[in-house]
C-alpha cells in the first residue's frame, strides 16, 4: 500500500551542507527525494515537496544580479515541471549593519587575531517558523502517513517532537544534507542528535550518485522561452 509522503526542504541547509562547491546545484528536488524515499521504503509515494528559502540579494551575491536570476530560474523550472507537487515558501533576509568584528583576511600574510574589521551580518529569517507551521498543519490535516524533513538544524526539533506526541501515527524521517564520508576530507558537521532522536528513520548523507541521477536538463522546455541552467552553476 502506498505511503503518502510529504518532504520539507530547508533550502539554505541543503545548499550549504551538501550542494555548495559541487556540480549539483541544478538539481531536481522531487526526483532526488523520490530516489531517496524509494531506497528507504519502496512503498513511499512523494505527493508534495515544500521548499523553504529566501531570495538572493544581488548586491551581496558572488555573481551579483546573475545569482538572483539563477535562483528565480531554478524555482521556475520546478514550478513548470512539478506544478502540483512543488510548493515554495519564501522567508527574508535581515541585515545587521553594525555587524561583527572578524579577523582581516590578507592573502600571503600570517593570521593575526588582533587585526579585525567590521563585517555586516546577513541572516535568513522565518524559515524555521515556516517549516514548523507547514509540518504541524499538514500533520493535523491527516493527508500524509509520512513526513520527511531535509535539514540538519536542531531548531526544527520542537516541531518534530510535537508531531510525534500529537500525531504518533505519522512516520517521521530526517534526511541530513551532508557529504558521505571520504578519506582525506574533514567529516564536517555531525548529524543532529536532537533531530535523529525524534525520527523513525534518518539518512546521514546524500550520495553523489543520487544527486547525479536527479539533475535537471540543462534546457527545460516550457512551450515558450526555455529555462536554462545558469552558466556559473557548472
Amino acid at each position: 500500500m502506498p505511503i503518502a509522503t510529504a518532504v520539507y526542504v530547508d533550502g539554505y541547509n541543503l545548499y550549504y551542507g551538501r550542494i555548495r562547491n559541487t556540480s549539483f546545484k541544478w538539481i531536481d528536488l522531487l526526483r532526488l527525494f523520490e530516489i531517496v524515499l524509494k531506497d528507504q521504503d519502496p512503498a513511499s509515494d512523494l505527493q508534495h515537496l515544500h521548499y523553504f528559502t529566501a531570495m538572493a540579494l544581488g548586491r551581496f551575491a558572488t555573481h551579483g544580479g546573475a545569482s538572483v536570476i539563477a535562483q528565480e530560474n531554478y524555482l521556475r523550472a520546478h514550478e513548470h515541471l512539478h506544478p502540483r507537487r512543488f510548493l515554495k515558501t519564501l522567508g527574508k533576509h535581515s541585515m545587521d549593519r553594525k555587524g561583527v568584528l572578524l579577523p582581516v583576511f590578507d592573502p600571503g600574510t600570517a593570521y593575526d587575531r588582533s587585526r579585525r574589521t567590521r563585517v555586516w551580518k546577513i541572516e535568513e529569517k522565518q524559515t524555521d517558523v515556516n517549516i514548523a507551521l507547514a509540518m504541524y498543519r499538514d500533520a493535523a490535516s491527516g493527508r500524509y502517513a509520512q513526513m520527511v524533513i531535509c535539514s540538519n538544524d536542531s531548531d526544527v526539533e520542537p516541531v518534530l517532537r510535537a508531531i510525534r506526541e500529537d500525531f504518533p501515527h505519522v512516520r517521521l524521517g530526517v534526511v541530513t544534507p551532508r557529504h558521505p564520508p571520504v578519506s582525506g576530507r574533514a567529516a564536517g558537521r555531525a548529524v543532529s542528535t536532537s533531530l535523529d532522536a525524534q525520527a523513525d528513520w534518518t539518512r546521514a548523507h546524500l550520495l553523489d550518485v543520487e544527486l547525479q541521477r536527479a539533475l535537471l536538463p540543462a534546457r527545460v522546455q516550457t512551450g515558450k522561452k526555455p529555462i536554462l541552467k545558469p552558466d556559473h552553476w557548472e
